[in-house]
Parts: structure tokens; C-alpha cells; sequence
């Protein structure tokens, strides 16, 4: 995907993956499907609400939502992510057939869709894409000419090959932007998978070992070799994940800050040839780099010493093959889907090619599509509803700063301060990003795809010594997600995850505010969570906390840590609470204020019961249809390890246990599960 700003410290409110089936249907929609946003069927009101809420607003849809064959889970939002995408199938396919006429966005995303879903000159290509990389692998004769061979690469593979290089605000002045690097070049999903003495990483290490074997024998090594091969890669990968930051750590701004200048780093790297490398990747007048993992760049630069030439030649055909997988031939997609998508995820079948085109088209193209997709679903009224609801939950969020009994004056003045300066945006970016010099070619599918790649690493790239441009979004405006960014001190909702049912105007207000006023909610509190609160309003890495009301935060935030590591995830295994307690944190802050907001945008109105609830118990219904979700055991093993989000599940008991205002609604008495007597409260 070429390089991309890794190192920032965004929060998701939910991680997708690609489209999937939605309902069994598998043709282009004309129109979005309306799901209500609060649906009765949905429900399961046997169950006592206060002894499992999520299973009282949820087993209805995880009974009628099995998981598509395609998928590793199947939940709200990645339905209304299918959906999407099944709609914008039939904008590209008019696109990839119009002929004169097409808007510079139609031309583009239509012949890159085109070419994409030409699986025949795919099929024909067969390796020969690979051929040019794999010569110039095998033409290596010192480890010192890597840095060249990773000059040309990097652009279309990044972090794919050892390390990312990418472009990002600099965490000590966040007015300018810095080139960083990042830890990467690891085939399985996270560092443990290589050192973890546990039977099922032991498992998964062997069956990566056969994947890598087979993708070496695709990609024209002889059986024996193939397999000595894959040997050395598997060998190197965990020589590079032993000197990898967890997951936990990674979370940590400081651990991943280390600001030095190229020469630094070359010191820190002598075998290494920095200079070229910055130059042919277009980033020679950087003047710093964050490294955001020096001790991993240290074991890099001794494996680069002590490692045979033949071990780096094994590794670096594995990693692109492993990277270009997709792209291939059938023999090459098949052998990545057993082991991606059987092995790791549980998932029955490939996706069909139009999800996996779609899916290719927003990565590379997402503004272009966007823009289509937005003038065909996203009025300007929604854009003003929910705008509306966002100044209300920034107020509600001034008010519990406010009211804060532990913070002191000083620090409290300085919330205030970062609350005020966080922008939000809405929808879609004020200034649509230009794809004009971006080549694409109806007949080179492949091509296009590096080409793109290539065309991202060269507007990241641009962007180094250059002022921040703080109106840039890191989503396309389908994206069922929302997400806010630490550096830019902003809170970001595409236009997907603003339709119904997450955002349905034709309800009361109840569900929307309990929906999407709890992920607007979510967001903003994640600038004050244990990882977004070391920011100030600007986006600079500084410590505005006095040490007893930043004491106090880490009491507050332990509460909800040795909550939430209590739940089970799969067979033994429990929420690595350490990894998702700024999640945690966000979810329970992000329905506070959202029903603060709520209770202001409804004040002095009659509000009537509907669908056998009151109207306090819409809003925690509409606030929990959103997680229903199905998973298969293997997905649920991966988050475990690598998501910062808790289940589902816990995502909606976790928070209401902590909620007085929940209790109340349903009269649950104390003691229930759903009403403990200790509760949480951070926000």
C-alpha cells in the first residue's frame, strides 16, 4: 500500500476489514437497504436485561445474522459496510461502462475497477508480474545493497519489508510534518505468534512455515529450497519480533517517539545506506526521522551483519510474494486465503472478486469513490443533524470537566483548553483530494495497483518539512467507522457510518443519540483517555497534567482496567485490558455524554414509550444494536492478541454496568450483574 502514516496515534471506534455478503445477496444495489435504527425483532426479551444486557438487545440479530462464509465475523458494521459496497458496485460498474462524459472521478475509479475485475488477464499473468522483483533479489551480492533494493520496493510494499517509512506530524511540534519509521516485515499477526510457548502459537508458526514454503515454490524455487527457505525466513521474523514492541507498548507515545537526523540514524545503522535509500524514495530533505523502535532498527542492522546473503534473498521473496498474493494468479490467492483467512480467521470461502475490487478501488481511489458516494446518500440535512449533536456531546464533555471532583484547577483549565481546540469533521473532506497525476491503465491491473501505491508514497513523501495540513481525513467517506486523531486533535465520522441504523433520522431521537451520540462521544473522549490525554490541544507530545491529578487519572483508568480483564474471550483467554483500556475508557465516557446530549436536545419535550420501552430505554437499546456481532473462535483469538477493542459483548455490559442511568431505566437492583456495587467512572 506504499507508505502510510503508521506511527500516528489514531483511535478507531471499530477495526473493519473488506466488504463481505450482506443477507445472501450477491448483485449491485440501486439504492441503500433501510435498516431501523432501534428494530424490536432484534431483541431477545426473555433475557433480563439487567442480568445480560447485550444478550436482551442482541440475540435476535445474532440469530438471524449468521456469518457469511466469506468472513471472519459478521456484525452491524460490517453489514452496513457490505451494503455499501454492494451500492457502490453499481456506481462502478456505470462508470467502468460509460464511454464519453465521465467525470476525472467516474474515468478513474471506473478503469481501475475494470481492470481489476479482468480476472482472465490476471489468471494469464501468472507470476510474470513478480519476475522483474524477484531478478533484482536474486542480482544481490552484499547485504549492503539491500538499502537500494529496498529504495525501489518500499514505495509499492512499505512496511511489508522490514520496516515503513512514512510521513507524520512531528510529536514535539506539531506544526510540521517528519518522515518515521516503523517495526514491520513480520508475516503473522503480532510479535507473540513468534515467542509465545503456547500450543496454538507453536501451531500457527508451523503452519506459517508451510504458507511461506509454498509461496517460495510459486514463485519458482525448487521443493528442497523452498523449504530451507522458509526455514531461515521463520528464523529471521523472530529474530525481528523478539526486538518488536508489544501491542501494549506500542500504545505508549513515548516509547515510539525518538526523533534523530538521517546521519543519526545511520550511525545507529552503518550497514544501512540511508542516504541513497531517502533519496530514491523521495524523502532526501528530511531533515528528521522519528524511529519509533530504535532497539528493533538495531537488531535490524545486526542481522544485516551476521545474517548469510542467502537469508535476506529467502526473506525478501517471501515477504513479496506474501505482499502481491492478492493480486496473482489463483494458485497465489488460494495459497494467502488458506493460510490469512482458513487458518488464522476461520473463514469458509474467498470473498468473490467484485467485494475484493471494491474493497482495492476505496483503498487507492477512496476520495474519488467517495465523492461519488456521497452525492447519492448523504444529504446536507444529515451533515447538519449530526453536526448539531456534536457541539451538544463538546458541551456535555465541558460540563464534566467542570464538574470534576478530582482534577484541579489548573488541569482542569487545561482540558478546557484542548476540548476547545478539537475540530470536528463531518461527512466528507471540505477539499476533495486530487487524483490527477495519478496513471491508470484499463489492462494492467497489477500496474495500477503499484502505480497507486506509488502515487500515495509520493503525496506522503511531499509532505515532509512541509506546515501540517490539518483538513486531510485518513478514512474515505464510505467507511463504516470513525476514528480521532491524537496529532490533529480531531474527531473524524465518515459519511457511511452516519446512515441508518447507526444514525436513522426517521426515529426518535433516543436509539441515534444512544448509536451514533455514544461513537461521537467516543471519540471526543478518547483526546482525554491514558494514551490521548499526553496531548495537548495542538497535537504536541506535552505533560499539562499536575503529578496528583495525572495519580488520579491512573486510579480511575485502573478501575476500569481490572474490570474489564475479568471478561472472557475465547476458551481461556480474557481481555488483554492493558491493550483496550483506552477503548474501554472512550465507550463508557461516550454514552455519558451522549445521554447528557440527549437529555439537552429533548428538554421540555413530552417524550412517549415506543415498542413496549420508555424512552431512556431506547436510547441503551439503540446504544447496544450497534456491537451485535458473530464470530468464529480463530478471529476472536487474533483480536485477543492484536485489537485494542473489546468484544462486543462487553463493549455494551462493561459500560452500562458503570452507568447509573441504565440502572435506573430498568430498575436493576444492586448486586445484579448489570448493577454492581463497585462501579467505574473515569469521565
Amino acid at each position: 500500500m506504499g507508505a502510510m502514516r503508521r506511527a500516528r496515534i489514531v483511535f478507531l471506534a471499530l477495526c473493519l476489514g473488506p466488504a463481505s455478503r450482506a443477507a445472501g445477496v450477491d448483485r449491485p444495489l440501486t439504492a441503500l437497504p433501510y435498516t431501523a435504527g432501534l428494530n424490536p425483532e432484534f431483541m431477545d426479551r426473555k433475557v433480563d436485561p439487567c442480568t445480560d444486557f447485550y444478550a436482551y438487545a442482541c440475540n435476535g440479530w445474532i440469530e438471524k445474522n449468521p456469518i457469511p462464509p466469506d468472513q471472519p465475523s459478521w456484525h452491524v458494521y460490517r453489514k452496513m459496510g457490505d451494503e455499501n459496497r454492494q451500492f457502490l458496485w453499481g456506481i462502478l460498474e456505470e462508470a467502468a461502462a460509460k464511454g464519453q462524459g465521465r467525470t476525472p472521478a467516474e474515468a478513474r475509479a471506473g478503469d481501475y475497477f475494470a481492470a481489476c475485475m479482468d480476472e482472465t488477464a490476471v489468471e494469464a499473468a501468472g507470476d510474470a508480474p513478480l519476475r522483474r522483483e524477484l531478478a533484482a533479489i536474486d542480482a544481490l551480492r552484499s547485504p549492503r545493497q539491500i538499502a537500494a533494493l529496498f529504495g525501489r520496493l518500499h514505495p509499492t510494499l512499505g512496511s511489508e519489508l522490514v520496516f515503513g517509512l512514512g510521513a507524520e506530524q512531528d510529536s514535539r511540534n506539531a506544526e510540521r510534518v517528519i518522515a518515521t519509521v516503523t517495526a514491520g516485515g513480520l508475516g503473522l499477526p503480532d510479535r507473540d505468534y513468534y515467542l509465545s510457548d503456547e500450543p496454538r502459537m507453536q501451531e500457527a508458526r508451523t503452519h506459517y512455515q508451510e504458507y511461506v514454503q509454498r509461496l517460495l515454490f510459486l514463485s519458482g524455487e525448487g521443493e528442497e529450497t523452498s523449504r530451507a527457505g522458509a526455514e531461515r525466513v521463520l528464523a529471521l521474523e523472530t529474530a525481528l519480533a523478539r526486538a518488536t514492541l508489544s501491542e501494549v507498548d506500542r500504545r505508549d507515545p513515548y516509547k515510539v517517539y525518538h526523533r534523530m537526523t538521517p546521519s543519526q540514524l545511520g550511525v545507529l545503522m552503518p550497514h544501512f545506506d540511508w542516504d541513497g535509500y531517502l533519496q530514491a524514495v523521495g524523502a532526501r530533505s528530511a531533515r528528521f526521522i522519528n524511529v519509533t523502535e530504535p532497539v528493533f532498527f538495531l537488531e535490524v542492522e545486526a542481522r544485516l551483519e551476521s545474517e548469510p546473503l542467502q537469508v535476506w534473498k529467502d526473506y525478501l521473496r517471501a515477504r513479496l510474494a506474501d505482499a502481491r498474493a492478492p493480486y496473482l494468479s489463483r494458485a497465489f490467492q488460494r495459497a494467502e486465503f488458506e493460510f490469512r483467512g482458513a487458518y488464522l480467521r476461520g473463514v469458509k470461502e474467498e470473498k468473490v472478486r467484485w467485494k475484493k475490487c471494491i474493497a482495492w478501488v476505496d483503498r487507492d481511489l477512496g476520495e474519488a469513490l467517495g465523492r461519488m458516494f456521497v452525492s447519492r446518500v448523504f444529504p446536507k440535512e444529515v451533515k447538519a443533524q449530526v453536526e448539531d449533536m456534536t457541539r451538544r456531546i463538546e458541551a456535555a464533555m465541558a460540563e464534566r470537566i467542570r464538574q470534576s471532583t478530582w482534577m484541579s484547577e489548573a488541569t482542569r483549565r487545561a482540558a478546557l483548553a484542548k476540548l476547545s481546540t478539537m475540530r470536528n469533521k463531518i461527512g466528507y473532506p471540505a477539499r476533495w483530494r486530487d487524483y490527477g497525476r495519478l496513471e491508470l491503465r484499463r489492462a494492467d491491473f497489477l500496474g495500477n495497483v503499484e502505480r497507486a501505491s506509488r502515487f500515495e508514497s509520493a503525496r506522503q513523501m511531499s509532505k515532509i518539512g512541509k506546515p501540517v495540513d490539518r483538513g486531510e481525513w485518513d478514512m474515505s467517506p464510505p467507511t463504516v467507522n470513525a476514528y480521532y486523531d491524537a496529532h490533529l486533535n480531531d474527531i473524524n465520522f465518515p459519511a457511511g457510518v452516519l446512515l441508518p441504523p447507526l444514525w436513522d433520522p426517521r426515529l426518535d431521537l433516543a436509539p441515534g443519540y444512544g448509536n451514533t451520540g455514544g461513537t461521537i462521544g467516543h471519540e471526543l473522549t478518547h483526546g482525554f483517555d491514558d494514551e490521548g490525554r499526553q496531548f495537548d490541544g495542538q497535537g504536541n507530545l506535552r505533560d499539562w497534567w499536575l503529578p496528583a491529578d495525572a495519580e488520579a487519572f491512573r486510579k480511575r483508568a485502573q478501575c476500569i482496567i481490572d474490570q474489564y480483564g475479568q471478561y472472557p474471550v475465547v476458551d481461556d483467554i480474557h481481555i488483554n485490558s492493558r491493550l483496550s483500556v483506552g477503548e474501554d475508557i472512550a465507550d463508557l465516557g461516550g454514552e455519558l455524554l451522549a445521554w447528557m446530549a440527549w437529555k439537552d436536545a429533548t428538554r421540555g419535550q413530552t417524550l412517549e414509550p415506543r415498542d413496549g420501552l420508555t424512552p431512556e430505554q431506547r436510547f441503551f437499546v439503540g446504544m447496544a444494536q450497534w456491537a451485535c456481532e458473530n464470530e468464529t473462535d480463530e478471529s476472536k483469538r487474533v483480536h485477543a492478541k492484536t485489537d485494542p477493542h473489546s468484544p462486543g459483548r462487553w463493549r455494551i455490559n462493561g459500560v452500562v454496568a458503570n452507568m447509573p442511568q441504565f440502572r435506573e431505566a430498568f430498575s436493576c437492583p444492586v448486586g445484579s450483574p448489570m448493577a454492581p456495587e463497585k462501579t467505574c467512572e473515569v469521565w
